[in-house]
């Protein structure tokens, strides 16, 4: 008699049964939209700008210099003793290249390598919203349990610093099996800078429940004063349970080099480097000499103050425009993410649709400018939140700004 199952029968799959729900991307959708409709992109956060020269030139004497074989697993030597040289001023302590830091292919791998490393099955993880969308995959994926908790605005609220986190309601989704917090600051898509008397009261609640942090901080550089930078690391009991992502494609706006880090105290860092080394074992060795060479010059450049005020002024320039045609914006603090309020717009929608992505949809193609719904970025009991929202951003030519400026005042004609 033949043992083989029938071929109607259902075999269960753990690994296909939790990423079911994760299809292509709200950036995929909207930034395919907007090649097919000519449209304006200002939603996927990539820069359409070129990298410094310095920047190239040392990938292109990388390329030349013959460095074409595996990398170390755990990051070029070079890069992150370059690491560590910027980053321990930033931490207030000595890094150690060789055991507290670990390079990744892009921040999204740190974040994919770090929930594998410190997420069991059944683990619950505390999840900020909105949420950067690859969070609730990753956790999913290690077979935990996202849990989420929404930042919270006022109504008419007109800056990301208006955005909180009411940390009794956070405190009430911690539970015997909370093992992780993930912070994105700054953060995406608000453009929210948490401040230090926030982030010490969210680390008073860490240390509480003896949780860990995942602390994204890719946009780091893109802090506009007089907000301030706080890394959570830093805070009295938080080295020890905190893993910091730091991103070189946000930093010198070469997202598809797909280099990013982790720092973090040994335990941790030796975690996700032994699930870093079954994901992708290795990180691209030119692209992370050309980076370690960056990061050594960057400084004597004085190339982030540089970074931080160029993206400030296309900043200001888009939040003029978007005030000028009736899209009240919320002035973020870091990032390069503005949130707008779109609840003037007279857009219809049909039963259970969301009104974000219909805005969307229509000023992509009506309109000829792409912005990012933010629903995606909310669980579905909470994207209730977004209606009324939509997410542009910045890190365009200012010609591209320019032009999008142009096509955004047709919005005059319909309000």
């Amino acid at each position: 008699m033949s043992t083989s199952q029938p071929a109607t029968s259902t075999h269960y799959d753990p690994v296909a049964t939790r990423v079911r729900g994760f299809g292509a991307t709200v950036f995929a959708e909207f930034t395919a939209l907007a090649n097919a409709t000519g449209a304006v992109n200002l939603g996927q956060g990539f820069p359409n700008f070129a990298a410094p020269d310095f920047v190239k030139a040392a990938a292109q004497q990388a390329i030349a210099a013959d460095l074409n074989q595996y990398a170390r697993s755990a990051g070029h030597p070079r890069l992150v003793r370059a690491l560590a040289q910027v980053y321990s001023p930033l931490f207030g302590r000595t890094l150690d290249p060789m055991t507290e830091i670990v390079v990744t292919v892009g921040a999204t791998e740190g974040i994919f390598a770090s929930v594998q490393a410190l997420v069991d099955p059944g683990d619950e993880v505390i999840l900020i919203e909105p949420f950067y969308d690859s969070y609730p995959a990753a956790v999913t994926m290690a077979g935990g349990v996202p849990v989420y908790v929404p930042l919270r605005a006022p109504e008419g609220a007109r800056s990301a610093a208006a955005w909180t986190l009411d940390l009794d309601e956070l405190t009430a989704a911690i539970t015997p099996r909370t093992k992780l917090l993930i912070l994105n600051t700054p953060s995406n898509p608000v453009g929210k800078v948490f401040n230090r008397a926030e982030l010490s009261a969210l680390a008073e609640i860490v240390c509480r429940f003896n949780l860990t942090v995942l602390s994204d901080e890719v946009y780091e550089w893109m802090v506009y004063p007089p907000a301030e930078h706080v890394r959570i690391a830093t805070l009295p009991g938080m080295w020890e349970r905190t893993v910091t992502l730091g991103s070189a494609g946000k930093t010198f706006s070469v997202t598809g080099w797909k280099i990013g880090w982790a720092i973090a105290p040994p335990p941790l860092a030796h975690a996700i480097l032994m699930a870093h080394q079954w994901i992708p074992f290795a990180v691209s060795t030119p692209m992370q000499e050309a980076i370690a060479v960056a990061l050594e010059e960057s400084q004597p450049r004085n190339y982030f103050a540089w970074l931080s005020a160029m993206y400030q002024a296309k900043r200001d320039c888009l939040l003029a425009v978007l005030t000028d045609v009736g899209l009240p914006p919320m002035t973020p603090d870091g990032s390069y993410f503005i949130i707008v309020d779109t609840g003037a717009l007279p857009i219809a929608t049909s039963p259970g649709a969301r009104r974000d992505i219909a805005v969307c949809r229509w000023l992509t193609q009506e309109i000829g400018v792409a912005a990012i719904p933010p629903s995606p970025f909310y669980s579905a009991p909470h994207q209730s939140l977004t209606d009324n929202l939509a997410r542009f951003t910045f890190c365009k030519t200012d010609e591209t700004l320019d032009e999008a400026a142009h096509r955004l005042q047709r919005i005059k004609s319909v309000h």
